[in-house]
């Protein structure tokens, strides 16, 4: 048991000192406020304050965990060692950082309430991030900075003993269309035949009509193939169907069609399965509990993940609804046109509500690469950085999540190129 001493402890202490200590370095921990207490405790343990009480271990604090709501930081980024943090504090402390401030900043995406530019889509983008300015967010700094707290706990106490963790990785498929011709209904059929023919796609319309003849495969149904990589690496995915009514922004089909959820039932069969957000989701209670309803009545059980991929993330408001409506992992917490850690760790967490000052149940699983980017950046580049962040997260012990697209398989993208990032990042020879 590691007993931790704090003159105050606080809603937002309690929170990260649990995801480092607990979630991260499988402590169990226990904090106090009664000096006679932590002089009397022989086991693990460690002060967290403003002054040290003795020779204990100790980590000097900075403001951030002792308010409330939102203040004007004054934040400095310096190197430490092979990595950065800021929130530096005196010699006296053990640490030349307050790692918790820190982390908390991080994880509870602090600087997305403050005033910031948006992009196109009026999400967050990775440029007004503290990590992409500072030149740290290709690193689970969270994470590493808990290690060293780790080697620092292990100096001092020999015989303290760590839950393992290993390191492993998850693959999202994000499905926003299941089929490209299929059961799009005559209307939308005859203008997507027409726009091929004006745009001189003479072999797209050879193959919408191979597919409603049920001559030919629909392309974006690459289904089988994916099951079929599962069974063979071992690897473990996660798909994430869109049930959202037809819209300017989600021209998914019909979601009572039939072939629709026989392909959900299907995959929820060898993997876990959940609901790509429509627009409206995001922003609306009201349509998100339909979708959820939806998605429930298809696969006989209660709803477990969720992924928003393309728009803003609305926080904490948009998690908020997740809460309310009893939904409990998240994927969404990442950029798509960057590649690097959003929240500053590889490791899932669970969301801190700054408005309420509460943490919440729902678990985010943050991801550190989306196909996005592909379309994008340079392919040598893109294969040289995952297998960076891989390198990185491997010294952590933290988890590899990928995003990709149903489509990115399909003969109208690259297919071998995504199979092979997917075996890259899978780590299959």
């Amino acid at each position: 048991m590691l007993l931790i001493y704090t003159p105050k402890v606080t809603s937002r202490i309690i929170y990260v000192f649990k995801h480092v200590c607990t979630h991260i370095l499988g402590l169990d921990l226990k904090f106090t406020t009664k000096i006679e207490e932590f002089i009397a405790h022989e086991d693990v343990k460690f002060s967290y304050g403003r002054k040290r009480l003795g020779n204990e271990l100790f980590v000097q604090n900075v403001d951030l965990l002792l308010e409330q709501g939102l203040s004007d930081l004054d934040i400095k980024v310096q190197n430490w060692e092979d990595t950065k943090c800021f929130f530096a504090v005196s010699e006296n402390s053990d640490l030349p950082y307050d790692i918790f401030a820190a982390s908390f900043f991080l994880l509870s995406r602090y600087e997305e309430y403050l005033p910031h530019v948006k992009d196109d889509f009026g999400r967050f983008p990775s440029s007004e991030s503290l990590a992409y300015k500072k030149g740290f967010l290709k690193q689970p700094v969270v994470d590493i900075w808990a290690y060293k707290f780790k080697r620092l706990l292990k100096d001092r106490f020999p015989n303290i003993e760590f839950r393992t963790r290993n390191y492993q990785t998850v693959n999202i498929i994000s499905v926003s269309h299941v089929f490209n011709f299929k059961n799009k209904g005559f209307l939308r059929s005859l203008t997507g035949t027409v726009l091929d023919l004006v745009n001189l796609k003479f072999s797209r319309v050879r193959d919408r009509f191979k597919v409603l003849l049920k001559l030919k495969k629909d392309p974006y149904n690459i289904f089988d193939e994916l099951i079929y990589f599962i069974k063979e690496y071992k690897t473990k995915m996660v798909f994430m169907f869109q049930l959202s009514d037809y819209n300017s922004y989600d021209k998914n089909i019909n979601y009572n069609r039939q072939n629709y959820s026989s392909i959900i039932k299907y995959v929820a069969d060898y993997s876990q399965v959940g609901l790509r957000l429509g627009y409206f989701a995001v922003l609306e209670e009201d349509v998100l509990k339909r979708e959820k309803k939806r998605f429930e009545n298809i696969i006989h059980g209660p709803l477990q993940n969720v992924i928003n991929p393309k728009y803003n993330l609305m926080l904490p408001l948009h998690y908020g609804y997740l809460n309310e409506l009893e939904i409990p992992n998240d994927f969404s917490m990442g950029f798509p046109e960057s590649i690097g850690f959003r929240a500053g760790t590889g490791t899932s967490f669970l969301f801190y509500d700054i408005n309420m000052e509460v943490t919440t149940p729902l678990t985010i699983h943050p991801y550190v690469f989306h196909t996005q980017l592909c379309h994008t950046g340079n392919a040598v580049d893109v294969e040289k950085t995952i297998q960076v962040l891989i390198s990185e997260l491997k010294k952590v012990d933290g988890t590899f999540r990928a995003v990709f697209k149903n489509r990115d398989f399909s003969e109208y993208s690259n297919p071998a190129y995504f199979y092979s990032l997917l075996k890259q990042i899978n780590e299959i020879q």
